[in-house]
């Protein structure tokens, strides 16, 4: 009889015969029919071959040679290539059809959604419809395959993918396998879940995760900061209601930086007579 297996479910079956609309399959005692738009290598009658079965555009379960790289417990990452407000952005997980990642398990803030081009780490799941969805791992997951950092390794350059995002700062794996922090003040802009950075090392816990900044060396990023308030200054008519004793939020709002920064800025602005204070506010002198 033809019976539909379940989703997201490996089979290993043998070929029966063929029809115009593709293979006839069994394990014995079930058969299914593999679609010849399904099929990756040639196959003949007496041949045993591994299939996934899948919910297709049609709705129904069907069986495929084109087999994910992840599953209900492997992990893997997979590229972006659809994102949908309200919904969810949409993985290739080496399927035909692209799977789900549900807004369920995004960021609140749809700004830091992955776009095309991102990957996440996931595995299979299920939603309640018994569809597949891709689920992206958890703090747990990531602890659990981590690559313990050496003392070493501090101030070296390092790069990886963000898979967790939070108002505290962004965590990040990197190429090497490390768990990595990169508080918000460590940071010009929060970047997107999935989104490829790179940063340095300027922190290695007793636990084997790393902590990385995204912003220059300090000389460096002095300059850069003294720009973005020349910059502010020239676009808001050569004055700014901001100075040394401004609130830290409202700097870190406005500039993408530490009051402490902002403050270094300042100072090499002043000791270089492009800016002045005055009650409270910066002019462009």
């Amino acid at each position: 009889m033809i019976m539909q297996f379940q989703v997201g479910e490996l089979h290993t079956l043998k070929v029966i015969h063929k029809t115009k609309n593709g293979f006839h399959l069994s394990n014995g005692s079930n058969e299914t029919i593999l679609p010849f738009f399904e099929i990756t290598d040639p196959i003949n009658k007496g041949d045993e071959i591994t299939v996934f079965f899948y919910l297709n555009k049609d709705g129904k379960i069907a069986p495929t040679m084109k087999i994910p790289f992840v599953s209900f417990d492997q992990f893997g990452w997979a590229d972006v290539v659809d994102r949908v407000d309200n919904l969810g952005v949409f993985v290739n997980i080496g399927t035909a059809k692209e799977v789900l990642v549900s807004k369920d398990d995004l960021p609140l803030k749809e700004n830091v959604w992955p776009v095309a081009g991102d990957q996440l780490f996931v595995k299979l799941g299920l939603d309640k419809k018994g569809r597949l969805l891709a689920l992206p791992a958890g703090e747990y997951d990531i602890v659990k395959q981590m690559t313990h950092a050496e003392k070493k390794i501090i101030h070296h350059e390092v790069n990886g993918r963000v898979y967790r995002s939070t108002k505290i700062g962004t965590f990040v794996l990197t190429e090497e396998g490390y768990r990595g922090f990169i508080h918000y003040t460590e940071r010009k802009e929060e970047p997107r879940l999935g989104e490829y950075v790179e940063g340095r090392i300027i922190g290695v816990k007793d636990d084997g995760t790393i902590n990385i900044s995204l912003r220059s060396e300090k000389v460096p990023a002095m300059d850069e900061d003294a720009n973005r308030i020349l910059t502010y200054l020239q676009e808001n008519e050569g004055e700014m209601p901001f100075g040394d004793k401004s609130d830290a939020n409202t700097i870190r709002e406005t500039f993408k930086i530490s009051k402490s920064a902002f403050k270094r800025a300042l100072g090499k602005l002043m000791k270089e007579k492009k800016i002045e204070q005055k009650n409270g506010k910066t002019f462009l002198k």
